[in-house]
């Protein structure tokens, strides 16, 4: 039984190696010269305006999942359009079933409206 899962473990292993051999060998040879000047943060060439760990509104992430519910979604649309004219001939049923989950989209769509998550303040 051992015997199958050998390869596996030879790959594992070996990675492993090969990961440690790589931390270690930079931890030798890079140089590791310390001023003040490398201990500087750097933001773009510029010294930072502000602290870094400011806290952003709930309203970005609230756009920016509803960003990729809405893209996630539409991307369902193209694989449709490109079966759609081989299934035509089998009957509606493609087409309904499109329909009813753009109807779904947007009655989502309607709901955030109505709910005011495209207001940004």
């Amino acid at each position: 039984m051992l015997n199958q899962y050998l390869p596996v473990l030879i790959v594992l292993a070996l990675g492993a190696i090969i990961a440690g051999a790589i931390i270690g060998l930079t931890h030798v040879f890079s140089p590791n010269i310390k001023n003040r000047i490398k201990s500087e943060v750097y933001e773009s060439g510029l010294r930072p305006q502000m602290d870094a760990r400011l806290r952003y509104p709930i309203r970005f992430y609230v756009v920016a999942m509803m960003f990729i519910l809405f893209d996630v979604e539409v991307i369902f649309l193209y694989p449709w359009a490109v079966i759609y004219k081989d299934f035509l001939s089998a009957g509606s049923f493609i087409f309904w079933e499109m329909f009813i989950f753009l109807l779904m989209l947007f009655a989502g769509y309607i709901y955030l409206w109505k709910r005011g998550a495209f207001q940004w303040e």
